[in-house]
């Protein structure tokens, strides 16, 4: 595929209806969507105006066509700006907060919300640079057995400014490798604990590199993203090679100190050598050591189970690093004889990173039924297996199903024309010790069950031994071109909603060629984009826009006659993308998309403007929403500040060194008037949401070049017993290709110790907003929005 040329691009680009003289910018929700955007993509240069971050994306996006700009080019770049600027396109997070006029020698990797990987290094690799990550677990998935892995040997020099110096910092690696009780402060950290921990140091690393063994393979860990996931490569690839016995040495010396900055991440505060230190010790003793003492004959820490492992404890230390993510999905096929274990590994807690899902199909579902003879080992294996899941299920949600055959490229049988080779890797990292591991998975792939697994969320089909997917949010209700405050819903005036319309049709035109040159960019995966040009733009605020254009509720949009117009639409705009998809494509030299449209979770871009998220219902009236910051002496400066202004402040137990702030948040689609008419997500019936799913899949995924919709259904466990769980998950789930399904009941029930909104009364509502110093606040939130009734409310 060619990367930075190709023909000149069509004279005359979409988005007139945007204009090309700069818009006035979207100003960012007060209260929660300005903490977001602080948080997430806002630079010191923005200054906290969305118009400079829409001026540097569009800039960056259009760069990556390698050539001097012409006319035509000048006009797309201003009209995507006036798109982005105003809301109508949000793209997502990861292009709001990375994108600028240098993204053209950046990687690919930076702006990929959606990925998969086959192996430990690669997914930590992606992890890094941000991206979510899935991950298929079958057992002929995993020919890495941890067990032959070489003799892993530590160092970090004692001159590095974070080597444990004097007793504070003793007693700060003692509580960040979970060496002292639970809450010691410095005060308790006497003699006893003190040798401890100067035990753990001598006896976990080495100290003399002078005498090391004979045949010692020896790395210094490079200090950046591509370094760290180089040093898990290597031994990775060395227990794949079966090198058990021979020393590898791993110095992390290089690696800059805990705070220094990230100048790729904006300045973000690096995570320093003892969170990389501390992964390789978990893994040294709890996949190597326990891989080697494991009963060759039982089911435990097997090689997939071992993977699954390796993976959750390197994704424990990105999360934890400055303000990067760890998303990451495992899926295992409903076949495997391990799937049991997969699903009460879940059950028994501790591997929090990822989302788990077995991958079903048909004939799964099929088994269940009455008439499927029970004689026949696999009827009884999944029988087994579904009440296992569904009892674990009921209580965390998890594990998912997902209908691996429904999935876009398996059902087409375009996952089975990619070639059983390995990618070779980028400019920024090449693929080496590992390429024959690549290989041996690929070769195996081949012929899996299952070719294709999903990202995190769900929206995404992806091959299992790795691709991409670049995705982007549109908001049509951010398309009106008039103020919403001047809106009388459902009943727009004839020139109004022509021009709405248009700059809706606009705003996903100019997003899918946004996504397809952000596919020219350098990647890993370089030949799997090339084959496939994988995007995925989907709405978000779909109910405010139904509300506010068709006058439509919730309740309204599931009887499809009634509602025929915004289906009608919606379908409308998803054969827009499509044609787009294929037209930009051919005109820039590159293979039509194999997908274009999904619905993500849309959680960062809708939080920015107060949007309802993706395709889900508002989850309450009015809620706290809770929003991790690092805490302590090197903690966000912002968390002080939130706490001095009287947001509601919590530091959590669980994870040291996190706080979390709550957001009082009144949903925007209550300050559009919708009143009485609002659904709530406790207040839709299981049945209902699951017709909303399979309506958005015929209307917007659409027959071909689909991704999924991703949904969380809550199901109210006080209205609905396991049993009645079971029965909606038989009759439900195999329609449609994928959805979560989380049971919801009183936080204290959950097992966690707070969950991202918590319901609150109206008093308490009151209260809390009344002891909240932020001027900005009092725009987002107005007590007498809180009465009103039967759509009645001021805008």
């Amino acid at each position: 595929m060619r990367r930075m040329d190709g023909p000149p691009t069509c004279p005359d680009p979409p988005g007139a209806s945007f204009g090309e003289a700069p818009a006035a910018p979207r100003a960012f929700d007060p209260g929660m969507g300005l903490a977001v955007a602080r948080r997430t993509i806002l630079r010191p240069e923005d200054g906290e105006d969305f118009g400079r971050v829409a001026d540097r994306v569009a800039a960056g996006n259009m760069s990556l066509l390698g050539r001097p700009a012409g006319e035509a080019e000048r006009r797309e770049q201003a009209r995507l700006r006036n798109a982005i600027a105003t809301g109508a396109l949000i793209t997502s997070g990861r292009h709001l907060q990375h994108g600028d006029a240098g993204q053209a020698a950046r990687n690919m990797e930076v702006f990929t919300n959606c990925a998969t990987a086959c192996a430990s290094f690669t997914k930590f690799y992606l992890l890094l640079n941000g991206a979510g990550v899935g991950r298929a677990y079958d057992d002929d998935l995993c020919p890495v057995d941890w067990a032959e892995a070489p003799d892993l040997l530590l160092h970090l020099s004692p001159s590095h400014p974070d080597w444990p110096k004097d007793r504070a910092g003793l007693h700060r690696f003692g509580v960040e490798f979970g060496l002292l009780r639970w809450g010691m402060g410095p005060d308790a950290f006497g003699e006893a604990e003190e040798a401890d921990v100067r035990a753990f140091l001598a006896r976990e690393l080495v100290h003399g590199l002078a005498r090391l063994p004979p045949g010692t393979v020896r790395h210094r860990v490079a200090d950046t993203r591509e370094g760290w996931a180089k040093a898990v490569e290597i031994l990775e690839a060395m227990a794949f090679r079966r090198e058990r016995g021979r020393p590898l040495l791993l110095d992390l010396s290089a690696v800059r100190p805990l705070g220094a900055p990230i100048r790729g991440m904006q300045g973000r505060p690096a995570s320093g050598p003892l969170s990389l230190l501390r992964a390789f010790i978990a893994l040294r003793r709890e996949v190597i050591e326990a891989a080697r003492d494991r009963d060759p004959q039982g089911e435990a820490m097997r090689p997939w189970e071992q993977a699954l492992r390796a993976d959750h404890i390197l994704s424990t230390e990105v999360q934890v690093g400055g303000a990067r993510r760890a998303a990451r999905m495992a899926t295992k096929s409903w076949r495997d004889p391990g799937a049991l274990r997969f699903v009460r590994l879940k059950a028994e807690g501790g591997l929090w990173t990822a989302n788990h899902s077995l991958m079903v199909d048909a004939e799964f579902w099929a088994r269940l039924e009455p008439g499927a003879d029970e004689s026949e080992p696999l009827t009884r294996h999944a029988r087994a297996l579904f009440a296992a899941a569904t009892a674990c299920a009921y209580v965390n949600g998890e594990p998912g199903f997902i209908n691996g055959d429904r999935l876009e490229d398996a059902r087409t049988g375009f996952a089975r024309a990619k070639p059983a080779t390995a990618e070779t890797g980028s400019g920024r990292y090449r693929i080496e010790d590992g390429a024959p591991l690549l290989a041996e998975v690929a070769r195996r792939a081949a012929t899996t069950r299952f070719p294709v697994t999903t990202n995190p969320c769900g929206e995404v089909v992806l091959h299992v031994t790795g691709g991409y997917c670049v995705i982007a949010d549109f908001a049509p209700l951010l398309a009106c071109p008039v103020p919403l405050e001047a809106l009388r819903p459902g009943a727009i005036p004839g020139e109004v909603a022509a021009a709405w319309d248009a700059r809706v049709e606009d705003a996903v035109r100019l997003g899918v060629r946004f996504l397809i040159r952000v596919n020219r960019m350098d990647a890993l995966y370089g030949q799997e984009v090339a084959r496939t040009n994988r995007i995925g733009i989907g709405p978000t605020g779909l109910h405010e826009w139904a509300w506010a254009r068709f006058g439509l509720g919730f309740r309204d949009l599931l009887d499809e006659a009634r509602a025929r117009p915004f289906w009608e639409a919606l379908a409308h705009l998803s054969a827009v993308a499509k044609q787009e998809a294929s037209d930009y494509a051919r005109a820039l030299g590159m293979v039509e998309p194999a997908t274009v449209t999904t619905i993500k979770p849309a959680g960062t871009t809708s939080k920015l403007f107060g949007l309802t998220e993706g395709a889900h219902l508002p989850a309450r009236r009015q809620y706290l929403r809770w929003v991790q910051f690092r805490s302590g002496p090197d903690g966000d400066p912002l968390l002080a500040d939130y706490a001095a202004r009287g947001y509601p402040v919590r530091a959590l137990e669980t994870f040291p060194g996190v706080a979390i702030v709550g957001f009082p948040t009144l949903p925007l689609i209550q300050r559009l008037g919708i009143g009485e008419r609002l659904v709530v997500a406790p207040e839709a019936s299981p049945a209902e949401q699951y017709r909303w799913l399979m309506l958005l899949e015929r209307h917007w995924i659409g027959e071909a070049r689909g991704n999924q919709v991703s949904y969380t259904l809550k199901i109210a466990t006080d209205r609905v017993d396991l049993e009645a769980f079971r029965a909606l998950l038989r009759a439900n789930q195999p329609r449609l290709r994928c959805c979560a399904v989380l049971p919801s009941r009183p936080d204290r029930d959950l097992g966690y110790e707070y969950l991202p909104e918590e319901e609150i009364p109206p008093e308490r509502f009151a209260a809390i907003l009344a002891a909240i110093r932020d001027p900005g606040l009092g725009e987002a939130v107005d007590l007498a929005r809180l009465q009103c009734e039967a759509g009645a409310c001021p805008i």
